[in-house]
């Protein structure tokens, strides 16, 4: 049983963004946007360490923040922070979609 070192930093990375928001706007619903999904991508990489195939959680936080932050980044054009959210999400969720891919599923 192998730990998701990647699944934890993911979600330590939304929720520290969550943190940044809160301190340096003021912005209530950016704390608990990052805590709401930080702790879901924790749950989620939780999941998958004791049960690889089990990537559903964190295949649908991190599909969800790619759609939000992939189109708040498309409206702002500024990196920071929704160009790298979506960044970081997109690339989750390819690492749970090649996961899922990989690894036959039992029934």
């Amino acid at each position: 049983m192998s730990v998701d070192w990647l699944g934890y930093g993911y979600a330590a990375l939304i929720a520290t963004g969550g943190v940044i928001g809160y301190v340096k706007a003021g912005s209530v619903p950016s704390l608990a946007a990052g805590a709401l999904f930080g702790g879901l991508a924790g749950f989620g990489a939780y999941q998958i360490s004791n049960d690889a195939n089990n990537v559903w959680v964190s295949l649908a936080t991190s599909g969800a923040l790619t759609g939000v932050m992939g189109k708040r980044f498309y409206g702002s054009r500024k990196f920071m922070p929704a160009g790298l959210m979506a960044g970081a999400s997109l690339l989750m969720v390819g690492k749970l979609g090649m996961a899922l891919l990989q690894k036959p599923q039992e029934s």
